[in-house]
């Protein structure tokens, strides 16, 4: 159309390629400022579901006032005031962002009087002051005739120029930034009734990379409140709140740094505007009910109260290398205005929701604990409980071995015993020897080779899990054989005619340093007499008159020949003596 000869048709045809064009802008402007209308309700549809949220915890705590405990009442009390200023601060937020909305389409020319919903009616429902601080007024924005206006919001949220910010926006930032600063020093800023007290002091963070330096930012604020913070309580509710409450004030724009009130109306339409005010509306109404809602934890609602919770865990207290155990993991909650009442044996004390017994263990395998454990209701009345426990009890003891002395008799009853450390059952196998559970211990009877093995495996009468300990060598070797005692005179001894003229009996026994319980008898004997023509022969361990004749003729310096037959455990041998007489 503008260069070169064309017929009127061409230029018709062109013109109304044109308007064709333009009509076609105007369809997809209008589209997209409907979209906005639609974004700015669900947006505040958003508000008024934390706005509720917030509500239902006051409501919650409210209802905390009835219950029979003074002391709790004082708590609630407390709280409810706590509560009250978190209201005043959002509210006041609430109120101005709703008066800049009414502002700016009020300068538009805009009729914003209500009227009962109706669809060319801009304010559905005003806000109320007086009656619902909190509660953002409802907006039909399809009934705004220029949305596409954004003058007004430029000039009147920004100002004169892009930087710096000098209409309302620069009093809405400073607000903003200050309500943060405000709830979360009045969330964490408190006098515990009858208990600790704390102060928490925030700092501006205003600037940061990305969300990753922002939480390591917010982190170092809340350490440098030290240690005597009651971080396992509020710590993680600070921060949620403080790091939803922050942008970053200043970036790059186009080659400008410009401030984030200068970024976000900058050239915004007037139902474009409307959303991000109505969006900064939920941000104060979400970090509202986060801060309520945590309040309302530390008092409690429900029929069983509680304000405060607490990781378990638990298992068993004495485990063996490479054991399998099991940990149970659990969170506790418990009123630290309402702790139990817990019986028992053994001295009891109770704190942080639960009892703890002290008991001395005593009785055989196993002692089994029992009492009661009761809370109050709300109501006063009391809830009771019956608990058990069962403990397993080990038997402390300890053991020295000489590994050079493993040795096990054949045809001997051997005595065996094995520990478990860490179990309540022992359990002995052999091979190459039979084991004979004999008591507390084992009786062992070794075969004809020269070594034996015996395993020791210690059982969990609980898990009835069995596992193997060791396993430990012996030598086999036949029992050694006795000694020949004429009466109580070992061989080898010295002693005078008087004591020997008194013995009348041989006997076949080990001498003390030999520490086997074994028993053997004399079958058969000859006494011989140094200087006596003949020896005495004789069967059985008493001596014959005839020998015992023999013996009384010995004279000082003789030597007394006792040579003997034996039979018992193990094997039949020979045995003999010499004694001195003086």
């Amino acid at each position: 159309m503008g260069g070169g000869k064309e017929t009127p048709r061409q230029k018709m045809v062109g013109l109304m390629y044109l308007v064709l064009m333009a009509l076609l802008a105007l369809n997809v402007t209008k589209a997209v400022l409907d979209a906005f209308v639609a974004i700015e309700k669900n947006l505040h549809s958003g508000a008024i579901a934390q706005l509720d949220r917030g509500d239902s915890a006051i409501l919650a705590l409210k209802q905390e006032m009835n219950d029979p405990n003074p002391e709790k009442v004082k708590k609630v009390k407390y709280y409810l005031t706590m509560a009250e200023k978190i209201n005043a601060l959002s509210a006041a937020r609430i109120e101005e962002i709703d008066k800049i909305k009414i502002d700016c389409m009020e300068k538009m020319g805009e009729i914003i009087a209500p009227k009962d919903k109706s669809e060319e009616a801009i304010v559905w429902v005003p806000y109320n002051k007086a009656k619902d601080p909190n509660r953002p007024a409802l907006l039909n924005l399809m009934a705004v005739q220029a949305k596409d206006g954004y003058d007004v919001p430029m000039h009147e949220i920004i100002g004169e120029d892009l930087a710096p910010v000098t209409g309302s926006g620069k009093e809405l930032w400073a607000n903003y930034i200050k309500y943060r600063t405000d709830l979360c020093n009045t969330l964490g800023t408190y006098d515990v009734p009858g208990g600790k007290s704390y102060k928490f002091k925030v700092e501006a963070i205003n600037k940061y990379k990305d969300n990753v330096e922002l939480e390591k930012l917010v982190d170092k604020m809340i350490d440098k409140n030290g240690t005597g913070y009651n971080f396992q309580e509020d710590r993680e509710v600070l921060k949620e709140i403080y790091i939803k409450l922050t942008k970053n004030e200043f970036e790059e724009f186009e080659g400008l740094q410009m401030h984030w009130i200068a970024r976000t109306f900058d050239h915004s339409p007037i139902v474009a505007a409307m959303c991000s005010l109505t969006a900064l509306q939920q941000e104060i109404l979400a970090a509202r009910a986060t801060a309520l809602n945590h309040i309302k934890g530390k008092v409690s609602t429900g029929e069983y109260s509680f304000n405060k919770v607490m990781a378990i865990a638990y298992g068993p207290q004495i485990a063996n290398s490479n054991d399998e155990v099991e940990i149970g993991v659990m969170m506790a909650a418990f009123d630290s205005d309402n702790q139990p009442t817990v019986t028992g044996p053994g001295a009891i004390t109770v704190a942080d929701g639960r009892g703890t017994l002290k008991v001395k263990v005593s009785g055989g395998n196993e002692m089994v604990l029992n009492g009661t454990v009761a809370i109050k209701k709300k109501s006063g009345e009391m809830k009771t409980e019956p608990w058990t426990h069962t403990i397993k009890i080990m038997k402390p003891q300890g053991t020295v071995s000489l590994p050079e002395m493993n040795v096990l008799y054949r045809g001997y009853n051997n005595k065996v015993e094995g520990v478990a450390s860490g179990y309540d059952q022992t359990i002995l196998a052999g091979n190459g020897v039979t084991l004979t559970k004999s008591g507390t211990g084992y009786i062992g009877k070794p075969g004809q080779g020269r070594e034996c093995s015996i395993t020791v495996s210690g059982k969990n009468s609980v898990t009835n899990k069995t596992v193997s300990l060791g396993v430990f060598k012996f030598r086999v070797s036949n029992l050694p054989p006795p000694a020949v005692y004429l009466g109580t005179i070992a061989t080898g001894s010295s002693v005078g005619r008087s004591a020997v003229a008194s013995m009348t009996r041989l006997f076949a026994k080990y001498p003390p340093e030999i520490p086997l319980s074994a028993t053997f008898d004399v079958s058969a004997w000859e006494v011989t007499v140094s200087g006596a023509p003949r020896s005495i022969q004789g069967t059985g361990a008493t001596l014959s008159a005839e020998a015992q004749s023999l013996l009384k003729q010995a004279k000082a310096g003789s030597k007394i020949s006792i040579s003997a037959k034996y039979k018992g455990m193990g094997y039949a041998g020979n045995m003999a003596s010499i004694i001195t007489v003086q």
